[in-house]
């Protein structure tokens, strides 16, 4: 080997984009064997696990995704340069069904064989699911997610879940997958799936990824952002108006909306849907805009409107009147406090905080901190259980004109509407979210606060404990029932709601409102 072939096996070894588009080959659509060139969706993977090996030394993420965007081609060709160009590393591969481990299998073979002999590893031994490079003592291996004990006996470095969401006993896979693979560095797990409702190991894992919590970072891959989905539109067609508005919110070009338009038809007509009412639930689960909306199925209504959700995280509006913050706290141990604020129309643009801590006079120091620094007008504290302790102290501090004792089981100030304090504030916050169109409203652009917003749901046959109406008074689904449903507390929903506790005529007088005073709730103050 001479010193050009050197210098051209140091070159891909170090960039994986450039040997995929150098040596691997793939499948087209159209049958055609073509280099590998990344896309956008796969170039935004690879800049994201690149990061997060730069920072921690290794690789655990999770991939929301929609249908069909190039993941799994990224993921067995990242593994494949890593197994072919490093001394002792197995990677393994585990699918959802058995027709997807043919052709995973397949695509690795053949990036195998279309690799150039100049950096093609010596192969010991190949069946059909696995390839052995002997002289490197490295391995590619794939299989199906059926077998309970599947890959527990392994040793692995490089570990792909493929359609995690769709597997059957997903928890002892992962985590019999978990154990196998070292916690050393350049160890790499990526879990990758499209959505399959509220629930399981992949839901969890998300959630907990979009709060902070755990190993885990979420790479969320919209369905807009694949070069694929679109198709120019007819010159004689005009989108509905639902639709023009969908097109707005996400910046979609004409030819992206044609294709969701026509692809949400085909959606919506096989569930008995309107096509001209915008997206589907089935079209939002399959071809997501946001990670949250990607768990939506059809038996969930969400208490709170998804689409006002939704178009309220991309409106930019600032923040005009009291100053009122929210807070919920909690004992930490993965129980939160969560902190926010709302100025008139806009949430969280001075206090978003979530903090997982066990001490709750630390609480109290963190909100008398907030108080000093930001002065607001009100702050409104869930005094329910380890809450009262918070409020406690910041009295004890001096904050006794802007300390609020809220109890979330307590009596609405309509009682005639609510069944408790909760049911009425979480409402107004319905209400607030719900502005005419004439008004927006603006909330951080957070999946993390979109899933708590929307968690509570109207009762259905498969929500047992959701939102109903007793004697014609509105009652919200128990927290608890949400906990065992979903698998997390709305920790950030229940400080947003508390921001709506009292009206703005209840601000102080001594601080005066910055708006006008009125005697009823308004949701736009």
């Amino acid at each position: 080997m001479d010193d050009r072939e050197l210098r051209i096996r140091e070159t891909l070894r170090g960039d994986m984009p450039a040997f995929a588009r150098t040596c691997l080959k793939i499948r087209a659509k159209d049958g055609a064997i073509i280099p590998l060139e990344l896309n956008a969706t796969q170039r935004k993977i690879h800049g994201e696990l690149e990061a997060q090996r730069e920072r921690t030394g290794r690789v655990r993420a999770l991939i929301l995704k929609a249908r069909q965007p190039g993941c799994s081609t990224y993921v067995e060709a990242r593994f494949f340069h890593a197994t072919t160009h490093r001394r002792g590393l197995r990677a393994f591969i585990l699918t959802h069904e058995d027709k997807a481990t043919d052709n995973l299998f397949e695509m690795v073979d053949r990036y195998y064989q279309h690799t150039p002999m100049l950096v093609r590893p010596h192969l010991g031994a190949s069946n059909a699911k696995e390839l052995i490079f002997d002289l490197l003592d490295s391995g590619y291996q794939v299989a199906t997610a059926r077998t309970k004990g599947t890959g527990r006996s392994s040793t692995i470095q490089l570990f792909h879940g493929s359609e995690v969401a769709f597997w059957a006993n997903s928890e002892t896979h992962v985590s019999g997958a978990l154990q196998a693979v070292a916690g050393a560095e350049g160890t790499e797990v990526v879990l990758e799936s499209t959505a399959n409702g509220k629930a399981g190991l992949f839901y969890r894992y998300c959630m907990a990824a979009m709060r902070g919590q755990g190993e885990f970072i979420l790479i969320f891959i919209p369905w807009f952002e694949a070069e694929d989905y679109a198709s120019d539109p007819p010159t004689d067609w005009k989108a509905p108006r639902a639709w023009r508005e969908y097109q707005g919110l996400h910046a979609l070009t004409d030819a992206q909306l044609y294709w969701s338009y026509t692809k949400n038809v085909s959606l919506a007509t096989a569930i008995s849907g309107d096509p001209d009412a915008g997206p589907c639930w089935k079209f939002r689960q399959e071809y997501p805009a946001t990670a949250a909306e990607a768990f939506q199925v059809g038996s969930d209504t969400p208490f709170i409107p998804m689409a006002h959700v939704e178009a309220a995280r991309k409106a930019l509006v600032p923040g005009v009147g009291p100053l009122i913050l929210g807070v919920d706290p909690a004992r930490g141990g993965g129980d939160r406090t969560a902190i926010i604020d709302r100025r008139g129309r806009a949430l969280g643009t001075v206090v978003y905080d979530v903090l997982d801590w066990p001490d709750t006079m630390r609480v109290a120091a963190h909100v008398a901190e907030l108080i000093r620094k930001h002065q607001p007008d009100a702050v409104n504290i869930d005094v329910t259980g380890v809450g009262a302790g918070v409020y406690d102290r910041l009295v004890e501090y001096g904050f006794e004109r802007v300390a609020r004792a809220v109890t979330f089981g307590g009596g609405a100030d309509d009682p005639e509407r609510y069944m408790n304090k909760r049911a009425e504030m979480w409402d107004r916050l319905r209400e607030w979210l719900s502005v005419p169109d004439r008004l927006t409203v603006s909330i951080p652009d957070e999946d993390a606060l979109d899933a708590d917003l929307t968690a509570a749901v109207w009762k259905s046959p498969d929500v047992l404990s959701g939102c109903t109406f007793q004697n014609e008074r509105l009652r919200l689904e128990a927290k608890d029932s949400i906990i065992k449903r979903l698998g997390f507390s709305p920790d950030l929903g229940d400080a947003a709601a508390l921001t709506f506790a009292f009206p703005s005529s209840h601000v102080l007088p001594e601080r005066g409102p910055r708006v006008r005073v009125v005697s009823e709730f308004d949701p736009l103050q």
